[in-house]
């Protein structure tokens, strides 16, 4: 592959920036697993707090948008 070897050190404009950033803000990658943790990671649930939640929820009508008369 004559391509491959040709351009085998170029790296793109967004890579470069990504570089950058990180050089310049050495916590971003900590500060964005602490932002994944606190919005994506949560703590196992409980078998009975799930089987509550299930109980106690309402169900929805086939049609929300239709009123009972």
């Amino acid at each position: 592959m004559k391509l491959s070897k040709q351009f085998k050190g170029y790296e793109s404009e967004i890579t470069l920036f990504i570089k950058q950033l990180k050089q310049e803000r050495p916590g971003l990658e900590e500060s964005q697993r602490l932002g994944r943790a606190l919005l994506w990671d949560k703590a196992p649930i409980g078998l009975d707090t799930q089987e509550r939640a299930n109980e106690s929820s309402v169900q929805q009508q086939a049609y929300v948008y239709q009123n009972k008369l």
